[in-house]
């Protein structure tokens, strides 16, 4: 009676979590990466098809986190942990409130900021989307940050204010990048994209939707 499917995201296995800070440290090489993330997606693959899910993600393995990965993939960005943001974000007081908050230290989330003109270098997650439906015959379901998501956490006036006058310019580019990864998603053959706007919910839920946010 119901599609059934998966947020997207899934646990990493230590295994994965020890692939993901080895590489990111360069103690690992991207082909044993690749093979780690590789058996990881397969399994993952396989306990959604023994649960009878209907469409099937990758559980996005090979990623730092949902939205941070695209610095691998765009360039003019720099991966930034909060921490190091602390003395370059507009206001410091609420930035400082913000990371009070979170129940994980502010050195490991890591945020993609904008410090030039943004290009794709490679497609985002379309080779992703090729291995997995080597793996099943059910449709597959392919997640990405969403516009407004990246507009917002990107824009960082003390860097990216170099490349473009407003955050309205950096959001053009942003919509720009992610329609020719659709476009391309779709020729590849994905039946589902899923665009992921955890802080929309600011718009609706508080009155305080200017201030900056990061999921």
């Amino acid at each position: 009676m119901f599609t059934t499917t998966q947020v997207g995201s899934w646990p990493r296995s230590k295994i994965m979590l020890k692939a993901l800070r080895d590489r990111r440290l360069e103690r690992m090489s991207q082909a044993d990466f690749t093979a780690v993330a590789d058996e990881e997606v397969r399994r993952t693959v396989r306990i959604q098809e023994e649960a009878g899910l209907d469409i099937v993600v990758d559980g996005e393995h090979r990623r730092d986190n949902f939205y941070s990965f695209i610095t691998e993939k765009v360039s003019g960005t720099r991966l930034m942990s909060l921490a190091e943001m602390l003395d370059e974000v507009e206001d410091k007081s609420g930035f400082e409130e913000l990371l009070s908050t979170l129940d994980v230290p502010a050195s490991a989330i890591r945020n993609p900021t904008c410090v030039g003109r943004l290009e794709r270098r490679e497609p985002l997650a379309v080779d992703d989307l090729r291995f997995v439906k080597q793996l099943t015959d059910k449709p597959v379901k392919i997640t990405l940050p969403g516009p407004y998501l990246l507009s917002r956490s990107m824009w960082v006036p003390n860097y990216t204010k170099s490349a473009y006058r407003d955050q309205s310019g950096l959001g053009d580019d942003v919509v720009r990048i992610l329609r020719d990864e659709l476009l391309e998603l779709a020729e590849a053959g994905c039946e589902f994209v899923q665009f992921d706007e955890p802080v929309l919910t600011e718009v609706v839920m508080s009155a305080e939707c200017g201030r900056r946010t990061f999921m």
